[in-house]
């Protein structure tokens, strides 16, 4: 019986590694083709990457403002320290949302903003 299982274990485990690795080799075999990779080939595909890493960083930003205010709330950090941080914070995320919406000047030339 533990045969079995530990056979079993290691059936799953190669049908895992190859799922979880099939987009590695394929890139690494587009690679070896000399064919560019998929991201310079897909411009729609590239700014989608840069949407999603940007709101990413947008969303992590505001959670990072929500947790200076609520340290801000516990006594954990003082009134001078919040404004400071509270401040940079914002400054970083402002920096942020004008990167999307560069991203969409760019994406969209003819809406006007």
């Amino acid at each position: 019986m533990a045969v079995l299982a530990a056979v079993l274990a290691c059936i799953l485990l190669v049908v895992v590694f190859a799922l979880v690795s099939a987009p590695l080799r394929a890139a690494r075999s587009r690679e070896l083709a000399g064919e560019p990779p998929v991201s310079e080939l897909d411009p729609e595909r590239q700014a989608s990457n840069e949407r999603g890493r940007l709101q990413s960083e947008r969303e992590a930003k505001y959670r990072e403002i929500r947790d200076a205010e609520l340290d801000l709330r516990t006594g954990k950090l003082s009134r001078e320290d919040y404004d400071a941080i509270d401040s940079a914070l914002r400054a970083e995320a402002l920096t942020i949302l004008d990167e999307i919406e560069h991203l969409d000047e760019r994406s969209n030339p003819e809406v006007e903003g």
